[in-house]
């Protein structure tokens, strides 16, 4: 059986790496001219870090006394952002906007549940993909996607 240990100082630093790719995202984001930039996806990863650091802490406070699980937060923290990226997505006659943003506020969300967990080698590849999605990928779209839609 796995025994989940951190210290409090663990936990300090599974946040602040949180944040951090949480702010590499929204750095492009903010570049990049997003609905939401970097105080947003900072602040969704940091928060989705904090709910399973905090789940983990309370886990190995109380073990033995209860059945925590902390897999329950992790499930609530999507349900949670999907809400969050309901809040900005629009619809008019152009077309629905924000469906990027939204999708990715969802991934920064598991960048920090992954973090609280302990998983920096898939959060910190998450976060260079998520990156590379925006960015490269949307010159890819704009160039040979875009033009073909127009004509």
């Amino acid at each position: 059986m796995y025994d989940i240990v951190i210290t409090e100082w663990e936990a300090i630093g599974r946040l602040l790496i949180a944040l951090g790719l949480g702010l590499a995202i929204g750095i492009e984001r903010t570049q990049a001219g997003g609905q939401a930039g970097l105080r947003t996806y900072g602040l969704v990863a940091l928060g989705s870090a904090s709910f399973v650091v905090i789940s983990t802490l309370v886990t190995q406070q109380y073990s033995g006394a209860t059945n925590f699980d902390p897999l329950r937060v992790a499930a609530q923290i999507v349900v949670g952002v999907g809400f969050l990226g309901a809040g900005v997505m629009y619809t008019n006659r152009e077309g629905t906007h924000g469906l990027t943003t939204a999708a990715g506020m969802w991934v920064a969300a598991a960048i920090g549940m992954a973090v609280g967990f302990g998983f920096y080698s898939a959060a910190i590849a998450t976060t260079l993909l998520v990156i590379f999605t925006f960015g490269t990928l949307q010159r890819v779209e704009d160039r040979y996607l875009r033009y073909k839609k127009d004509n």
